[in-house]
């Protein structure tokens, strides 16, 4: 961005003015200066925000996994102080907070979610059949999603991005009563078979801290 600023010329006598006299005219002219000061002032703000952000990291963890369900998140239907005719409703089961209304969010108030590439993506290469159906059945499937990763909060803030091999991006959204220190997290699915057949794995995970 370049701020303009004004000068005065005077005409020349080759262009004089109506009356022949030489007339002050107002011109446009930009300043570099500014210019590059703006310039100089961008960057400055572009590299101490990147310097704030911590580097990702790589290391190993040990990995589970976890689904919606009533065995996994500790809730059951009906609640038994209205001898469970509202079994339309759910209940925590488990914990403080036992026979509080089950919402089904995570800790961090988001909806969870496993991770989804995207019509756009390697998985398309590898499975090419899928997009008559992402693209018919799943068009919320086209956009690609980060999963949900329960972690201990005190080593990984919510927010905090990881690459997960086998499973894909996710980000710490949730935290669990069993999921501790800073080399346990647990991968969110959307079926329980899935989240059995995981089971437990240790793996190199790429950990990106969030600014």
């Amino acid at each position: 961005m370049v701020l303009p600023h004004l000068r005065t010329a005077a005409r020349t006598p080759e262009s004089p003015g109506r009356d022949g006299r030489r007339d002050t005219v107002w011109v446009w002219e930009t300043s570099s200066f500014s210019g590059r000061a703006l310039l100089f002032l961008a960057l400055l703000a572009v590299l101490l925000q990147s310097g704030c952000a911590k580097p990702p990291v790589a290391k190993i963890m040990e990995t589970t996994a976890y689904c919606g369900c009533s065995s996994c998140c500790s809730w059951e239907r009906g609640s038994w102080a209205m001898l469970k005719l509202d079994f339309w409703n759910r209940y925590v089961s488990a914990g403080p907070n036992a026979g509080r209304p089950y919402s089904g969010l995570t800790a961090s108030g988001t909806v969870p979610y496993e991770p989804e590439e995207g019509l756009l993506s390697v998985d398309s290469i590898y499975r090419p059949w899928m997009i008559p159906v992402r693209l018919i059945l799943f068009p919320w499937y086209l956009l690609p999603h980060d999963g949900t990763i329960a972690a201990d909060t005190k080593y990984y803030p919510f927010g905090t991005r990881m690459y997960v091999p086998g499973y894909g991006q996710g980000v710490v959204e949730d935290r669990g009563g069993a999921i501790k220190g800073p080399n346990r997290i647990d991968l969110y699915f959307d079926s329980h078979s899935d989240a059995l057949a995981w089971g437990r794995k240790k793996v190199r995970v790429t950990i990106e801290y969030p600014r």
